[in-house]
C-alpha cells in the first residue's frame, strides 16, 4: 500500500504527464531506474527527447518544489540521462533535462505547475 507521500508523487507524475502530452510530445517511458537514480518521464517531441524531474508539494512547508533539485540531484539526472541515451541508442538527437513543479492538493482539477526547461545549463 502506498504512503501519502508516494500518492501525492505518483499524482504530480500523471499531472506534468497529461502537461507533457498536452504540449506536444510524446510519453515514452517513466519511472526509468538507472545506476544513478530514477528518471520520472521521458518524453520526445520532434528529434528532442526531455527527461523530466517531477517535483509536487502539497504545501509550501518544505519549501517550493522547485528547491529540492539542487546541483547534486542535476549530476545525478544528467548521469542517468547520459545512462539512458547510452542504452538506447536509437534516440540520437538533441536531449536536455526539464523540472516540473507542480504545487496542490492529491486529486486538484487546477494545481499550480510551473515548467522550467533545460535545467541542468
Amino acid at each position: 500500500m502506498k504512503t501519502y507521500r508516494q500518492k501525492i508523487g505518483s499524482w504530480g507524475e500523471l499531472v506534468a504527464a497529461n502537461c507533457i502530452r498536452a504540449a506536444g510530445f510524446s510519453l515514452i517511458a517513466q519511472n526509468v531506474r538507472t545506476p544513478y537514480g530514477e528518471i520520472d518521464l521521458i518524453a520526445q517531441r520532434g528529434q528532442t527527447i526531455v527527461f523530466f524531474e517531477v517535483k509536487t508539494r502539497s504545501t509550501d512547508d518544505f519549501g517550493n518544489p522547485e528547491e529540492a533539485v539542487d546541483s547534486k540531484k542535476i549530476e545525478h539526472l544528467v548521469s542517468a540521462a547520459q545512462f539512458f541515451i547510452q542504452q538506447h541508442p536509437a534516440f540520437m538527437g538533441e536531449w536536455r533535462i526539464d523540472l516540473i513543479a507542480i504545487r496542490g492538493r492529491l486529486g486538484e482539477k487546477d494545481p499550480e505547475i510551473e515548467w522550467f526547461e533545460n535545467v541542468a545549463n
